[in-house]
């Protein structure tokens, strides 16, 4: 198995001889992001090399697959996985001029045949950067991050003044991705759409990086893995967790700087709680679904904000290909998927949350019909190879 490691971008790759194919450049999300990992693996398992710039720990980036993952053609032309950290306290900062000189360093830095940006404020520095070095440019687009910034704490302060610098560059970044020679979306509903070449690549469970939820643990478990902020539920986690004192809970991910205070007055009123409450942090995907082995339910409490209105958090697909029933807020989209699935509950607030658990904890022979549904229905309905061989098809003809 090759290895991965970081490197200078001084010079071609050292085992190829030759520049990548694609530079991926994140200079907002860092290296353990999940959408990241899933991109960068579906290329990689093509036989693709990818050079990564982005922020954070190298031991949280995406690494090369086994080669019994990959198929005997691509084996022939897998070359090493280049990660490029970045150094110094303000390089790696997490504040929007921090992000602004990484989308800068990155786009001047990048040596792929094709530049790949995953974050607005890169898309137009890595554009003029690609046409000047006649290279071709990709964008990826996560979210509407338009709307997003409606649920940012931090695009408010000082008078809107980042809020409003952010939506230009947003607004910039949509521009120039309707211009680039590949434009990819993680949904339907995620601009821009109309593009010279728009692909939705939906974030599909990639199993080499979930765990297995397995046979129920002996004391009832619920977990939440992603962002943890108000917008995306984690008060009423909280609150419920309260309210169902018999269930463990493991959340993992970040806590936004809002919320970190009621996060710390939480634990300290809930200190003598008799069952724990774990906050793990922000970890890589494939060590943070390793919490689902022995969970019985997966949480998505997203609030009806206009970003998440038509939105279908990644969590729901892979809480069921896991085997995890879902206890979902009433967002549309999840409605309709939690009817037609059989593979969760509908909760509004905190106590029917709370309501849903301990009922389960009284009854789990109900709750392991909706895991057995959730896992039938991911099984029949879910195409993650489809899905990537997409992506990888559009950025072989870009490559041809």
């Amino acid at each position: 198995m090759p290895s991965q490691t970081s490197a200078s971008s001084n010079g071609p790759d050292s085992i190829t001889g030759r520049n990548p194919d694609i530079s991926i450049i994140s200079s907002g999300a860092n290296l353990a992001d999940a959408r990241l990992h899933r991109l960068a693996n579906a290329l990689i398992r093509a036989g693709i090399s990818v050079e990564i710039f982005a922020p954070g720990n190298l031991s949280d980036a995406p690494r090369i697959p086994t080669q019994s993952g990959l198929s005997p053609e691509s084996e022939k032309e897998v070359s090493k996985l280049v990660i490029h950290p970045t150094r110094g306290a303000f390089t790696n900062g997490k504040n929007l001029l921090s992000r602004y000189h990484r989308s800068r360093l990155y786009s001047l830095r990048a040596r792929g045949k094709i530049f790949y940006v995953l974050s607005p404020e890169a898309v137009a520095p890595a554009y003029f950067q690609a046409k000047l070095r006649r290279r071709k440019i990709a964008v990826d687009f996560y979210e509407d991050y338009l709307r997003l910034l409606h649920d940012r704490g931090w695009a408010k302060k000082y008078f809107g003044i980042p809020g409003f610098l952010a939506g230009l560059d947003t607004k910039a970044a949509l521009w120039f991705s309707s211009r680039a020679d590949l434009t990819t979306v993680a949904d339907v509903q995620v601009p821009p759409f109309k593009a010279k070449s728009r692909l939705v690549v939906r974030n599909m469970p990639d199993a080499s990086l979930l765990t297995d939820s397995g046979p129920r643990s002996t004391r009832p478990r619920a977990i939440y893995i992603g962002d943890m902020r108000t917008s995306r539920g984690l008060r009423t986690m909280l609150e419920a967790a309260a309210l169902a004192p018999d269930w463990e809970f493991d959340l993992v991910g970040p806590v936004a700087a809002g919320d970190a205070e009621y996060v710390s007055q939480w634990k300290i009123a809930h200190s003598h709680r008799s069952q724990p409450v774990r906050f793990h942090g922000k970890l890589t995907p494939r060590d943070a679904w390793k919490v689902a082995e022995g969970a019985w339910v997966g949480l998505s409490l997203l609030e009806l904000t206009p970003a998440f209105v038509e939105a279908v958090p990644s969590k729901l697909y892979e809480y069921m290909t896991v085997g995890l029933a879902t206890i979902s807020t009433p967002l549309p989209r999840c409605i309709d998927l939690i009817n037609r699935s059989g593979a969760g509950v509908i909760a509004s607030t905190a106590d029917e949350v709370a309501a849903t658990l301990n009922l389960w904890a009284s009854d789990p022979e109900s709750l392991d019909v909706m895991k057995d549904s959730a896992r039938s229905w991911a099984e029949e309905n879910l195409d993650p190879v489809t899905e990537y061989d997409n992506l990888v098809a559009r950025f072989r003809r870009l490559l041809s």
